[in-house]
């Protein structure tokens, strides 16, 4: 009997313990995620930094916390930076409405030569779609919503496409403006997109799943929100035409916990020697 109620007690220990690193430790821990792709670049290869999902004024994410992870960018010097959606926060246990035009004006001092780029995501639209999109190119960030730009100084352009869940996503819109034969960059707020993708595009970065928030062994994420199938919630997905990252991101929604999922920034080096 003495033993069953140590093991009770070991085990309600480590469930504790668990619940402790969930809620207080994991969601606060942003990692850098380094990656490489292989790639027939047009010329040199490029360093792309991409942040998903801020979800600013969810627990751990605060502006100060903000502005942390927009020194750690900077200091990957990426030659591009990608923002691909859902900068507010709303609904999220213990979390605070933090104004747009505020995580705007700390996004300001991100820094790359080819440029800071965004789409919106489904909490964006949810507060004010175009005040986001207002406050983001106020502080020189360029919201691409199914739209490609070309970037500046190579034979490169980015295509940014809108997000699913709101049915802003145009695919066909997004890359209607891109030259024939030309390499393209893609960004998306939502991976249930990516399977419409064309495969001329090198690389693609997505969003919105937060890799589940809890990735169980063997089972991956607990919760995948949207279309995208649960092998499409984090990481380099399968059976897509072009190669494309999910980001965990860095905020959380509903419940502020991550478990096996820790919030990431990106930065990949494209035209490297193999994917990683």
């Amino acid at each position: 009997m003495r033993a069953k109620t140590q093991a009770r007690l070991v085990v309600y220990g480590l469930l504790l313990a668990l619940a402790f690193w969930s809620i207080a430790i994991e969601p606060g821990w942003v990692q850098q995620r380094d990656l490489t792709l292989a790639a027939d670049m047009p010329e040199r290869a490029l360093t792309i930094a991409v942040a998903s999902d801020l979800h600013v004024g969810a627990p751990h994410v605060g502006r100060e916390a903000l502005r942390r992870l927009v020194d750690r960018v900077n200091a990957a010097q990426p030659d591009l930076i990608l923002l691909p959606g859902d900068f507010i926060i709303r609904g999220v246990i213990g979390g605070e409405t933090v104004l747009p035009e505020a995580i705007a004006a700390d996004l300001a001092t991100l820094r790359a030569p080819l440029g800071v780029y965004a789409t919106l995501g489904n909490h964006d639209w949810g507060f004010d779609g175009p005040r986001v999109r207002s406050a983001l190119e106020s502080a020189g960030i360029r919201v691409l919503e199914n739209e490609a730009v070309a970037l500046s100084g190579t034979a490169l352009w980015l295509v940014g496409i809108g997000d699913d869940m709101t049915d802003h996503a145009q695919v066909q819109t997004a890359f209607a403006g891109v030259p024939a034969g030309t390499k393209t960059i893609a960004m998306l707020h939502d991976p249930a997109n990516a399977p419409e993708l064309p495969p001329s595009a090198l690389v693609a970065f997505a969003g919105h799943t937060h890799g589940g928030q809890v990735r169980l062994p063997f089972i991956g994420a607990l919760i995948v929100p949207g279309r995208a199938p649960r092998a499409h919630a984090y990481g380099w997905i399968p059976d897509v035409p072009v190669p494309t990252w999910v980001s965990s991101g860095i905020g959380t929604s509903i419940l502020p916990i991550r478990s096996n999922c820790p919030p990431e920034f990106v930065v990949l080096r494209l035209g490297g020697k193999e994917i990683s």
